[in-house]
């Protein structure tokens, strides 16, 4: 029998439950998960701001963790230059993606390979972009 090879990828910078439980759960649906942490350099190039953790760093973290069995550089944004690399079978992504333009495109590529989109809920209660938010503020009373 073949593993399942699953994949996602992220800034994950300041790490919190939400990314936790992407990973977990991501990890419970394929037998090895690959994760794609976000180059500082591509980073400033989509959000216009360098992560608060570094690069280095951050995937350091990621390759502790018991349910990632490979934490490599996303170097692009280009999942199908991923997909060429490590052969995925499923890819796993955040639900506030779903129905974008971006992913609607994404997705029909993917179809043709038979790779499978798995879109897990946003964490509404915690996530990056507020906690970033949240310390843009601080930085400019302080």
């Amino acid at each position: 029998m073949n593993k399942i090879i699953g994949y996602t990828t992220g800034v994950f910078d300041l790490f919190h439950i939400g990314h936790l439980n992407l990973l977990k759960n991501a990890k419970g649906l394929c037998d090895y998960l690959i994760v794609g942490c976000t180059i500082d350099d591509i980073v400033f190039k989509t959000k216009n701001k360098y992560p608060v953790i570094p690069f280095n760093e951050r995937i350091e973290i990621l390759r502790s963790i018991k349910y990632v069995d490979a934490a490599v550089a996303q170097t692009s944004m280009d999942k199908m230059e991923a997909w060429n690399c490590y052969k995925f079978d499923i890819m796993f992504v955040g639900d506030d993606w779903k129905n974008t333009q971006q992913w609607n495109t994404i997705e029909k590529g993917f179809k043709n390979l038979n790779v499978k989109i798995i879109y897990f809920p946003y964490t509404i209660s915690t996530s990056s972009t507020k906690i970033n938010t949240i310390l843009d503020s601080f930085r400019l009373n302080s």
